[in-house]
């Protein structure tokens, strides 16, 4: 039941790990949210509105607007575990974001991610 405390915590507990971690390269938090954006549907707005209302990080995923069909595309080591063989959707899709922000702050262009997710 490892997941379930993650799927509790609360998205204003967890955008900050994932903004200071691209920060902390030089990256900015408007690109961390263009991921989320480009990820989810939500829009900038939504993001900050699901931070102030701390809505947990299981319920921001599973209530995305739009998840982008592109996302499936999304391969590679995240913790040690292949994003592609995670049996857990939800978990998968917490994986997918952790990966595109992985990916900024080791200096890849937004650009570069978000086109090479959507040609694969």
């Amino acid at each position: 039941m490892k997941n379930e405390k993650v799927y509790a915590m609360g998205f204003d507990k967890i955008y900050p790990l994932l903004t200071a971690k691209a920060e902390k390269k030089g990256r900015t938090r408007e690109e961390v949210d263009r991921l989320i954006c480009w990820l989810t549907g939500y829009t900038a707005d939504d993001i900050k509105q699901a931070v102030v209302h701390s809505v947990s990080y299981g319920d921001f995923f599973l209530n995305a607007p739009a998840p982008n069909p592109d996302r499936r595309l999304i391969k590679g080591s995240i913790c040690g575990v292949r994003i592609e063989t995670i049996d857990e959707p939800l978990m998968q899709e917490i994986r997918y974001l952790d990966k595109l922000v992985d990916e900024l702050a080791r200096g890849k262009s937004i650009k570069k991610i978000l086109h090479r997710q959507a040609k694969t």
